[in-house]
């Protein structure tokens, strides 16, 4: 007869392969009955079976819950077997503004237009279409404010926001830098003159934002 905790960790491991998005500990504990210590030891030990006996699934802690997956290395010959359409890949412009978000979030989009240089209607748009950001409130001009979601935690294998890459580890080139520098400062300036109602107020000449680039 199989002892409690092979129990708890089975009936565990039933869950998460049930369930299509991360599951926290909390709602494993209120599933199964238990302590959320319980929960926990059990999804402790779940993992370190998988690492042990080296299987083709890993439990990988994302998004505030728990989540089994594919192990890393099969990744090649899981796109030879299931080779179909894909999503479209971010294009330089949505990467862009999505990174924006990413580390100023909530941000607004004329602050993400002033960064880039160019609007981010289009960008913004489809990250929020995709389900990767979503609206937070309004600035103190009126602006939609924009953070990511946890769609974009579980795509980038990040457990929270404190696991995105440290800035100081970027390293550009002198003239992408030189760029970067000054798009900041111009968007500093703004923000310190209350240019943000300006640009809410007047996008540009024809009535729109700059297009992207």
């Amino acid at each position: 007869m199989s002892s409690p905790d092979a129990t708890l960790e089975r009936t565990i491991e039933s869950l998460l392969f049930l369930s299509a998005e991360p599951v926290t500990a909390a709602a494993l504990a209120d599933a199964t009955g238990v302590e959320l210590h319980e929960a926990v030891t059990a999804v402790e030990k779940l993992r370190e079976h998988y690492e042990y006996e080296r299987r083709g699934l890993v439990l990988r802690e994302l998004a505030g819950g728990y989540a089994l997956s594919s192990h890393p290395d099969s990744e090649d010959a899981a796109r030879r077997l299931l080779a179909r359409p894909r999503t479209p890949p971010l294009t330089p412009a949505q990467a862009e503004t999505l990174a924006i978000i990413a580390y100023l979030q909530p941000v607004s989009r004329p602050e993400i237009a002033r960064i880039r240089g160019v609007g981010a209607e289009s960008a913004a748009a489809t990250l929020l279409e995709r389900g990767m950001i979503e609206e937070a409130g309004r600035s103190q001009f009126g602006a939609v404010l924009y953070r990511t979601t946890e769609l974009f935690l579980r795509l980038f294998g990040l457990s929270s926001l404190q696991e995105l890459p440290e800035i100081s580890e970027f390293d550009p080139e002198p003239e992408l830098e030189q760029e970067l520098r000054e798009r900041l400062l111009r968007a500093g300036e703004a923000r310190a003159g209350g240019g943000e109602a300006v640009r809410e107020a007047v996008p540009s000449a024809n009535g729109s934002e700059p297009e992207e680039g």
